[in-house]
């Protein structure tokens, strides 16, 4: 049972969440790049990756799992918004831009995650 990731709406929030990652991350300090700027990138991919490995596994509790994950890789993300933005390493429009665009993202995987739950 392979899912096309393309055609779900919560990963194509997550590619371009990533985008708003990389291009605010771009604007940091160099001594960031291998710090604050490097984790943010890494967490906002894996929020996209884990969708895309979640819909290529066989099982519905993989999936969910994977999405999960995903979900957990989102949260660190606007947590690192957010302390750019106090650092001062963001302009004050580009953090809520980002942080708009993750409160979509969390809502939609947040309800694909809810959909895929057992029934009981």
């Amino acid at each position: 049972m392979s899912r096309d990731h393309r055609k779900l709406r919560a990963f194509q929030l997550a590619d371009e969440f990533v985008l708003h990652i990389y291009k605010i991350t771009a604007q940091f300090p160099n001594d960031e790049r291998f710090g604050l700027t490097s984790q943010m990138r890494r967490a906002a991919v894996s929020v996209a990756a884990n969708l895309v490995e979640g819909c290529a596994r066989e099982t519905e509790k993989d999936y969910r799992h994977f999405c999960t994950i995903s979900f957990g890789s989102l949260r660190e993300t606007g947590y690192f918004i957010d302390l750019a933005s106090r650092l001062g390493y963001t302009k004050q429009e580009d953090a809520e831009t980002c942080l708009a665009l993750y409160d979509e993202t969390a809502r939609v995987l947040s309800g694909l995650i809810r959909s895929l739950k057992p029934s009981s």
